[in-house]
């Protein structure tokens, strides 16, 4: 079945669909409890809260409630869950399944939406198995009705991963990962600023008992010094490995080392390695002035990032067009992320996979156990590990090559990273960098520094881009370049940034016939807050500016808390390209969005207004508007601003902020961080092989293809290289945006979450777990 399926209001009403929270909380929950609500509502369902988690099922009562459109107001910003969760051992026994059953019919409920880890979902996949026979014994003794058991006697699951650990097979993030890594990246970057001060060593540990994910990405995202995971442990000889290489690194300047481990750790042989051993290790053999930090719960507190409430929107949209598809005895499912993109699997099959992770470790298979994981961990423990050697096996037979990097467009967080990355790889080649300051006016200025292994070191945690960035195009300049390519033997260049980088490589292509010195590989890296670049779904630095406008929101927000009721129009940054203002809407639970893509007008704005006097007058408190910078040239954020002004008069006041470039700033979160770390790797790779293929390089010019100017993007599930004359017909360089982009078919679920008329358009595709391999 494939997505992109329109769904009217009202399209199944009647049904009933209850919604619960099991096992560890994790931030980004009630983001997928509101979007269930609302999108039940919207349907047509009767939708029920279920109170902390199976034990509310067993014990009924107050525990099962109805809920309302405004049950589920300002939440999307909290973390844990609003409607509580609980381990429950009644529900292992059969009576307590009978009693839960018969809370279920009592109230009509035939779907519910377990949202938890694998131990809630299998339970749910169990129940749902014997659900039958549970309702033929209940029937048989009275507790309920022939007629009730004919008219429920089917029950539909559909499974969402709460689990800040990320260790569920099958999708790539589970709700509450994101969350989790900036909380402990934030750790990890207030540690660095103190230990700089001492010249010490940190050991930080994580959660992770069984998975080491949240262990790699905050050691990719804080230039850690060793990690400890479970899938990957070193070998009884670990000591001596840590000290070399601690003892390496501060040989090379360096102040701080930082030591990660995931609290399950383990040793070949499967023995924990805790940090107390660990910190022993250090003091005894290099008298290191060495601290331990467990960050514990930490992790699982604080509000949610932006990420994980647009995936627990989105997310719980899909759990409830699931059930409401699901046929009688249809397998249960989970709604996944595969890439960008949300899809269905079979819920038990991913169970499986699960719990086959934690039996290759038990049986020690640790190759294995990291092959279960999927690509996206196999990837970062390469990068992470390619990223931390430090001395490179020269090869004399190799020619060392000199490349250049620069940027060139607005800055954006997370572009140091993937310098340090592109520096850090190339260097292990025996390659130079040359970084090109200021962009191409720096190029054809000559003002370069050649950058090593070490200058790019604490670069990936640091916003902005240290080798400057303009807006500059090639334009009529080429001449200029072409020549300072000569002369500095440039035989491979870099580019990163947004749609003025995909425009220079573009001049640079067109301009190869006049210019031979141009036949040389070059690749783009989109990096942008705008996230305007075609080629890809996502550019680097968009992450860490919806993270920026979403916590901003919330602070607005919280400004006018204590005060009648209240209406912000908040102005985000983007260009014509509306991505931000959509993702913020979403993650911000916006009542209404305005961006450039999609056209409105001055009744578009009356009835905005007075859908949000509508929601006021039923108990909600206040109103998020975002409006994109250049939506409209004339419907302007002041004139929408004085427009629910002179609207709202009587029922709510408004408030107008322009963020303007707080948006730009912030440090990097560990999606840019680890995102650019990845993007740089794969980009020194692609200049590596064609500089070093005869066929395409600028000696045999006769053989030079179009794919040695290419861009790097994120295209669903994979990381595609793709011609920069190919994506010409794709862009409108008028207004500096894509022709086509994704998160406009968002659009639709914005608005229903914010009680507007609008058809749903669904995202999910199903497929198998052997689907995701190929």
């Amino acid at each position: 079945m494939t997505g992109h399926k329109f769904i009217q209001r009202g399209a199944y009403k009647g049904k009933g669909i209850a919604v619960f929270t099991s096992g560890g909380d994790s931030q980004g929950m009630n983001a997928a409890v509101r979007a269930v609500v609302r999108t039940g509502i919207y349907l047509g369902c009767k939708v029920y809260f279920i109170r902390e988690g199976y034990q509310g099922m067993v014990d009924g009562g107050d525990n099962i409630i109805e809920a309302d459109w405004s049950s589920v107001s300002s939440i999307i910003h909290m973390g844990g869950t609003v409607i509580g969760s609980a381990r429950c051992m009644d529900f292992k026994e059969r009576w307590g399944r009978l009693k839960a059953a018969e809370n279920l019919v009592k109230r009509g409920i035939t779907n519910i939406v377990a949202i938890g880890g694998d131990g809630t979902l299998t339970g749910a996949d169990t129940f749902r198995s014997e659900y039958t026979d549970l309702l033929n014994e209940l029937e048989s003794t009275g507790r309920i009705t022939k007629e009730e058991k004919e008219k429920y006697k089917f029950l539909n699951v559909c499974g969402l991963v709460g689990s800040i650990d990320n260790d569920f097979c099958g999708t790539d993030m589970t709700i509450g990962t994101a969350s989790a890594l900036r909380r402990i990246i934030e750790a990890l970057d207030a540690i660095s600023s103190t230990a700089y001060s001492h010249q010490r060593t940190f050991i930080m540990e994580v959660m992770g008992r069984h998975c080491g994910y949240l262990a790699i990405v905050s050691g990719l995202s804080s230039e850690a010094d060793f990690i400890f995971i479970p899938e990957h442990p070193p070998p009884l000889h670990w000591p001596e490995i840590l000290c070399d290489k601690l003892i390496e690194e501060r040989e090379m300047g360096k102040r701080l080392n930082i030591i990660i481990l995931a609290e399950g750790a383990v040793d070949v042989e499967g023995k924990p390695i805790t940090a107390e051993q660990i910190k022993k290790v250090v003091v005894d053999n290099l008298h290191q002035d060495t601290r331990i930090t467990i960050l514990g719960h930490v992790q699982r507190g604080g509000n949610s990032v932006a990420f994980d409430r647009v995936l627990g929107s989105r997310m719980g949209a899909e759990a409830v067009m699931a059930l409401m598809e699901a046929e009688e005895g249809s397998t249960p499912c989970l709604i996944s992320l595969e890439g960008n993109q949300a899809i269905r699997l079979p819920l038990m099959e991913c169970v499986k996979q699960t719990k086959a992770v934690a039996e290759a470790m038990k049986q020690k298979d640790w190759t294995k156990a990291i092959e279960l994981r999927g690509r996206s961990f196999s990837r970062n423990l390469e990068t992470y590990k390619l990223l931390t050697r430090l001395k490179p096996t020269l090869d004399e037979n190799v020619k060392p090559v000199t490349v250049a990097v620069m940027h060139v467009g607005a800055p954006a967080c997370g572009m140091n990273a993937a310098v340090r990355s592109f520096v850090r790889n190339i260097a292990w080649h025996a390659g130079t960098v040359l970084g090109i300051q200021n962009g191409i006016e720096g190029l054809i200025e000559g003002n370069y520094k050649k950058l090593s292994w070490r200058d790019v070191t604490g670069w990936v945690s640091v916003g902005g881009c240290f080798l400057g960035t303009k807006r500059t195009l090639p334009e009529n300049r080429l001449p200029e370049i072409a020549a300072k390519i000569k002369e500095l033997n440039i035989q491979g260049i870099l580019i990163i940034g947004g749609f003025e980088a995909f425009h220079t490589c573009l001049q640079f292509f067109e301009g190869r016939p006049q210019h031979p010195e141009l036949m040389i590989p070059i690749v783009v890296i989109p990096s942008t807050i705008s996230n305007n670049v075609p080629g890809t779904e996502l550019s680097i630095g968009c992450d860490t500016a919806l993270n920026e406008i979403t916590e901003i929101c919330d602070r607005i927000r919280l400004s006018a808390q204590g005060t009648k009721r209240r209406v912000f129009i908040v102005e985000v940054m983007g260009g014509h390209c509306g991505y931000l203002a959509t993702l913020a809407g979403l993650a911000g639970g916006a009542d209404a969005t305005y961006i450039h893509e999609e056209s409105f007008n001055v009744h578009d704005l009356q009835q905005d207004c007075y859908q949000l006097a509508v929601k006021m007058a039923e108990g909600v408190q206040r109103g998020l508007v975002l409006r994109n910078e250049k939506a409209s040239a004339n419907y302007s954020t002041d004139f929408i601003h004085r427009l629910y002004s002179e609207e709202g008069k009587g029922i709510f006041s408004t408030r107008m902020n322009v963020l303007g470039h707080m948006q730009q700033g912030s440090t990097p979160t560990p999606f840019d961080r680890t995102f650019a770390t990845k993007m740089a790797a794969k980009a020194s790779d692609f200049l590596l092989k064609h500089i070093k293929t005869p066929s395409t390089c600028a000696s045999n010019k006769a053989n030079f293809e179009p794919q040695t100017a290419c861009l790097l993007g994120m295209l669903k599930r994979q990381y595609k290289f793709t011609p920069i004359i190919e994506l010409k017909t794709q862009a409108n360089f008028e207004l500096r945006i894509p022709k086509e982009q994704w998160w406009l078919s968002l659009r639709p679920l914005l608005r229903i979450l914010a009680k507007h008329e609008s058809a749903y358009e669904e995202e999910g595709i199903y497929m198998t777990v052997e689907d995701r391999k190929l």
